[in-house]
């Protein structure tokens, strides 16, 4: 995409759109058309906050979409600052998902279409190869500044959910024991050791985060 059909723009989810138009010949030259898509920047659906193993990037299947349009999140994680070509590498990635069809996950068919655009590495994590990274250094020239800064889910307002545990009690003897709702539907509230089976606190809730 040339630089004077790229509008100078405020928003991250311009941007974003703009940089999959700049992006669309890098597949057409490999023989893939890239299907209509949404993109933005959103937390992805699993993973997207996870300290240990966290998902930059998410293509939606057209099924999960009303009107059967793919659609890409791109995280609020990922600051240009520290890795300027990480927004394009991501995006490029997510894109694949959406030429090759989402069940194809990170097989061969997908890899075939990575490699081909450029991409290097582990196919569940690839970045750009030294000629795409080349290109995504003049298509960061012509986007102009991705409008963003890294978004920390350590400081999030949303705060973890933790499982509640349910108050069992003893009616004879008044001994108390606890275990999470999960485990009274499977194998039944807990025994007393001197008077069996216990009874269950009637008000408590399930909470809306426990595990099923």
């Amino acid at each position: 995409m040339s630089k004077n059909t790229i509008a100078r723009v405020e928003t991250r989810e311009m941007w974003l759109i703009n940089a999959v138009e700049s992006i669309k010949p890098l597949f057409e030259s490999a023989g893939y058309k890239v299907p209509k898509l949404r993109v933005t920047c959103g937390w992805p659906s699993r993973g997207g906050v996870s300290a240990k193993k966290r998902t930059l990037g998410q293509c939606w299947d057209t099924v999960a979409s009303a009107d059967g349009v793919h659609q890409i999140f791109i995280s609020p994680y990922l600051d240009v600052v520290v890795d300027e070509y990480g927004v394009l590498s991501v995006l490029i990635h997510e894109v694949v998902h959406a030429v090759v069809g989402i069940d194809e996950g990170h097989n061969k068919v997908f890899g075939k279409c990575a490699r081909a655009i450029g991409l290097e590495g582990k196919l569940t994590s690839t970045h750009p190869g030294e000629e795409l990274m080349g290109k995504c250094a003049k298509l960061f020239k012509e986007l102009g500044k991705y409008p963003h800064a890294k978004l920390d889910p350590k400081h999030s307002p949303v705060k973890k959910q933790s499982t509640r545990m349910i108050k069992m009690e003893c009616g004879k003897c008044g001994y108390v024991a606890r275990t999470s709702q999960k485990w009274i539907d499977e194998a039944g509230a807990a025994h007393c050791p001197q008077h069996g089976e216990m009874s269950v606190d009637k008000t408590a809730k399930r909470d809306e985060g426990e595990d099923e």
